[in-house]
């Protein structure tokens, strides 16, 4: 079934909240939905002849259930479902990946610690995954659902700023006809930290006007090719993490880039989209980028 966006499907409320949102998407963007479940060793009834013998059963029924959900809330939608073995859920996710538009997950998957809002398993598709993929919180006390807000929410790097992420917030946008806000936080030179310097209001409105000016220059292309998108050059004193994260709260989507690395060296995931996965209150696109 191709084209198609995938969605991971593991039990959880977020799993649920993410094939649905998946499927909004799907029918956005004119697309089928494919659902998998990376199986592990212990959904593998051979790795312990003391487990319970559904246990493949069961695992099949709730990507059947998920499915079913999905055909009853979009209707017409082409959806199909697929067992994915292996021994490491991460590698067989990515992998399941590459041929998709697009690949949606949960936040969290069933065991995960309250405080952190991206598990493991998340993190570290979205490091490695060649194509965007999205997050999805559950909302409303952990029960999945809709995510009102009618603007994205797009973080961009006016020093270097990603055309590949740019043009995806602007489609995304256009395609849930949404307010696209383009956000970019600054910060005064770090020797006035260094020196314990506050910035006159003199100098605070030049570096406002400054970060604005670069903020426009990086928009300046993608204005002129998505006219009918309504755009919003929100630049803001203070660090671009806390700029997304304050804006997520009214968001349909956040969007932030990840740089491509051809080695492990370094941090697989930004600093501003490490933030904004685990503090975000709206579904974030991680897009990677050279």
């Amino acid at each position: 079934m191709t084209p198609y966006l995938l969605a991971g499907i593991d039990g959880s409320p977020q799993s649920t909240a993410a094939a649905r949102w998946a499927a909004g998407e799907a029918v956005r963007r004119g697309r089928g939905l494919r659902l998998v479940h990376a199986q592990t060793w212990l959904d593998d009834v051979h790795a312990d002849p003391g487990r319970p013998s559904d246990v493949r059963d069961l695992t099949l029924r709730m990507l059947a259930d998920a499915q079913q959900d999905v055909r009853r809330t979009h209707p017409g939608l082409e959806v199909d479902t697929d067992l994915i073995g292996g021994a490491e859920p991460v590698d067989r996710l990515v992998e399941a990946a590459a041929d998709a538009d697009l690949l949606v997950l949960g936040s969290r998957g069933v065991g995960g610690f309250a405080g952190l809002l991206v598990g493991s398993v998340g993190l570290a598709v979205v490091a490695r995954c060649g194509v965007p993929t999205v997050l999805v919180p559950a909302i409303g006390g952990g029960h999945p659902g809709d995510h009102g807000g009618r603007e994205v929410v797009l973080g961009v790097d006016t020093r270097a700023p990603s055309d590949d992420v740019i043009d995806f917030a602007f489609r995304q946008a256009a395609r849930q006809g949404a307010v696209l806000r383009a956000v970019h936080g600054w910060t005064p030179p770090p020797v006035y930290g260094y020196a314990g310097w506050v910035p006159s209001q003199v100098e605070a409105d030049q570096f406002r006007t400054i970060e604005a000016e670069l903020l426009r220059e990086a928009l300046a292309a993608r204005r002129e090719k998505y006219p009918d998108v309504v755009l919003i050059e929100d630049c803001r004193p203070g660090t671009g993490a806390s700029a997304l994260v304050e804006s997520s709260a009214d968001a349909a989507l956040v969007v932030v880039g990840r740089r491509r690395r051809p080695h492990g060296a370094g941090m697989r995931i930004g600093p501003v989209a490490h933030a904004v996965l685990h503090h975000a209150e709206a579904p974030v696109a991680v897009v990677p980028h050279d």
